[in-house]
């Protein structure tokens, strides 16, 4: 059996002619999109996008259910397959295939990002011949553990689709954090090992479908799966002040048991919004828990605030927002609203679940010795917290 390849991409207008070298039936390809009914959109988010967009296709060289030759590293990828960020040509190849699956099989575009990290976990976006004990291929599945032949294995196009059926069993799979969604389907030793590859997975799927975000898709995480922008307004004028989550307080500023506690803590579900309590600055984006992973929950024994954000305000207060889920939806510099999302509720760095830790500082450098209670602070803001 041959394998096909890929030797060029002729686009134009709302069509692609894909023209490929190579007999038998391991000669398949498969189209992300092309034009009319085939263009993709925002399903819910309000977004459309155009059809007849950049028209990118993708090539496996096996068919679902029938033998595979071993891969090749050498074999040429889609002319319009371009590196994205530290991936290179084969690697978004291979990311192009898994999108392409999903996208025949009726997936939801979170799915397809799902499955795209945990590729990048597993093989580094490679069609490896081998891995730990008998693992294979793009997402290193076994044939001890009843994925298939090895022969079958050694196509990306099959796994995907292995992956893919697998997931979609999983109830409730789209809401959960994306590690766990995938750790439900890889049952991997590492189970928190898929949450650090979210935000470049999202940025290859967006890439290889030649969208701006995967949120125009909704394809983002389970917290804003259309965006940051699309969640609703909660932005106040400026100078005034809000609560930066509607949750009830559950532990205070430095309370008997924990005279070093600086802030105050929100007790609210992981991905609950977290608002910037008034206009400002974005000071700080940081993870410094001592793990030096802020991308799965942390511990008691953790030390740090996990994901976190300062913003300077004026007269020189400075708010703190501690152990977000994921890296922050703004950057230093930023001018923000008050009300505006920063985050998400986590349980990154020191902390034994999910809430929010929010400070308030009076100088333009928050330390433990400028740190006053928040509650009082913002009640004189007209601000009650913990309602």
């Amino acid at each position: 059996m041959s394998r096909g390849r890929i030797v060029a991409v002729v686009a134009g207008g709302c069509a692609a002619a894909l023209l490929v070298v190579g007999v038998g039936v391991g000669a398949t390809a498969l189209m992300l999109f092309g034009g009319g009914s085939t263009a993709l959109t925002g399903g819910d988010c309000g977004y459309d996008v155009p059809a007849g967009g950049p028209e990118i296709l993708a090539a496996t060289g096996a068919v679902p259910g029938s033998p595979s030759p071993t891969p090749s590293a050498t074999a040429s990828a889609p002319a319009r397959i371009e590196p994205i960020g530290q991936w290179a040509t084969e690697q978004v190849g291979n990311a192009a295939v898994v999108v392409a699956v999903g996208r025949e099989l009726g997936v939801p575009p979170r799915g397809w990002v799902v499955a795209v990290a945990t590729a990048m976990q597993e093989s580094g976006l490679r069609n490896l011949p081998g891995g730990d004990r008998d693992s294979i291929g793009l997402l290193q599945q076994r044939p001890s553990m009843g994925w298939g032949t090895p022969e079958q294995l050694g196509s990306p196009e099959y796994q995907a689709r292995q992956f893919y059926a697998r997931l979609l069993r999983i109830d409730g799979w789209a809401s959960m954090r994306l590690t766990d969604a995938a750790q439900s389907v890889q049952r991997s030793a590492t189970p928190e090992a898929y949450q650090r590859w979210e935000t470049e997975a999202e940025a290859v799927v967006a890439g290889v479908l030649g969208v701006a975000s995967v949120d125009l898709l909704g394809g983002g995480f389970p917290a804003a799966p259309c965006g940051v922008a699309a969640l609703s307004a909660a932005v106040v004028p400026a100078g005034t002040w809000t609560t930066p989550v509607p949750a009830a307080i559950g532990s205070g500023f430095r309370t008997p048991a924990r005279p070093g506690h600086d802030g105050v803590d929100f007790v609210a579900a992981r991905y609950t919004p977290v608002h910037a309590a008034s206009s400002g600055t974005v000071l700080t984006v940081l993870c410094n828990a001592s793990t030096g992973d802020c991308d799965r929950d942390g511990g008691m024994s953790v030390r740090g605030c996990g994901w976190y954000v300062e913003i300077l305000h004026a007269d020189d207060v400075v708010t703190r927002y501690c152990h977000l889920v994921r890296r922050p939806e703004v950057s230093v510099g930023d001018t923000v609203a008050g009300g505006q999302v920063l985050g998400f509720v986590g349980s990154s760095g020191n902390s034994s679940g999910p809430h929010l830790h929010f400070e308030v500082h009076l100088g333009t450098t928050a330390t433990s010795a400028n740190a006053v209670d928040p509650v009082p602070f913002l009640a004189r803001m007209g601000v009650p917290l913990g309602a």
